[in-house]
């Protein structure tokens, strides 16, 4: 959408009250996508990473704003309305938070609590894979944000590398160029294993001039590590006790869509019986990683389906109904850019529908051949 409706018309229709106004029937649900909190005196550098987190008081801003004007529902009400044995309230709104960071524990859970919020938080298989939450065991990032962080601080490359026979071309100076070099290695490590893909991330550290306690020094940062750890046991046990409900991110948080049948089931499935395991309760619901129709369509909401879960979440926007299929639900990816104005713009619907609208009339005055 053009900055002129993010900064002046959304702001204009918000301090009349325009978007609580328009009323969600009782047989809708608007869900809200977080994906973590920014830790006080974080100075935002990895912009494609850091602007899907959002600043601690426009967070509680938000989170006040929808109590105030709509009926912010737990996930089991959601789940009890999914299976038709409840009624939601008009102005539904369900709270999730994707990828489970530390930050989600330490800063996101307090305000929730404060509030008297509920959250469903899908979290990986990462967060099993160290059960302590003290000691000497290696701290865990999620793969896709530690290989985004190799390569802002690779060291310029003229020519092509070969790692574990995936082939780099040269590592150009440019973010730019870095940012699409990592897009591209996202998509082609997403074919291999969650042990191959960690293979590949120790050896290309080496190769691209890295020194070798890189990693254990990013993360020895309080900042950093609140920023971009993933939660162990422990932490995750204390979204358990918070009476916050644990839904399924997959086992390493691939692009599901690029992968080999077997290795996307297996991401799907077995992470849903680890946290099930571990935390002595059901997994209903699993968040595609990503969540765009890019990294997961009709063959992943088939494998959801099959693995067992009541339903399954995407990362785009717009309201639900049971008229969407249980296996592709839409949420509301909210940012950090969004304004108070602007993010009651996209939680009441009036966005999507309004982007929905003028696609439709681009679309007869223009029909695509």
């Amino acid at each position: 959408m053009s900055p002129i409706v993010n900064r002046m018309i959304y702001p204009a229709l918000g301090s009349l009250g325009y978007f609580h106004r328009r009323t969600l029937p009782a047989s809708v649900v608007n869900v809200i996508t977080y994906h973590g909190v920014l830790p006080a005196g974080y100075e935002i550098k990895y912009p494609p990473l850091d602007n899907t987190l959002v600043k601690m008081e426009s967070f509680r801003s938000q989170l006040r704003l929808l109590k105030k004007h709509y009926s912010v529902i737990s996930p089991d009400q959601f789940l009890s309305w999914l299976r038709n044995q409840e009624v939601l309230p008009e102005q539904a709104m369900l709270l999730t938070c994707d990828d489970g960071l530390l930050n989600q524990v330490s800063l996101m859970l307090p305000v929730l609590q404060e509030e008297g919020l509920k959250c469903l938080f899908f979290v990986t298989g990462s967060s099993l894979t160290n059960r302590a939450a003290t000691g000497s065991e290696p701290r865990e990032m999620l793969w896709y944000m530690e290989l985004y962080l190799m390569l802002m601080e690779a060291r310029a490359q003229d020519g092509p590398l070969l790692v574990r026979g995936v082939p780099i071309p040269a590592i150009s100076p440019g973010r730019e160029q870095r940012e699409a070099l990592w897009h591209e290695l996202m998509r082609t490590l997403s074919r291999q294993s969650a042990q191959l893909r960690r293979e590949f991330l120790e050896e290309a550290a080496a190769k691209f001039g890295l020194h070798p306690e890189w990693r254990t020094n990013l993360l020895d940062d309080p900042l950093l590590r609140e920023r971009f750890q993933v939660i162990r046991l422990p932490e995750l046990m204390q979204l358990v006790d918070a009476e916050m409900t644990i839904g399924a991110h997959t086992l390493s948080h691939p692009v599901l869509a690029e992968q080999p049948a077997e290795l996307a089931k297996l991401e799907m499935a077995e992470c849903r019986k680890a946290l099930e395991s571990a935390l002595g309760r059901p997994v209903w619901a699993i968040a595609y990683p990503f969540g765009t129709p890019l990294s997961a369509a009709d063959r992943e909401f088939r494998m959801a389906e099959e693995a067992g879960y009541d339903c399954a979440f995407m990362n785009v926007g717009g309201s639900l109904s049971r008229a969407n299929g249980g296996f592709a639900l839409p949420r509301i990816h909210v940012t950090s850019e969004m304004s108070l104005a602007v993010y009651e713009a996209h939680v009441s619907g009036f966005h999507h529908a309004m982007r929905s609208r003028l696609r439709a009339e681009a679309g007869a005055e223009y029909p695509r051949q």
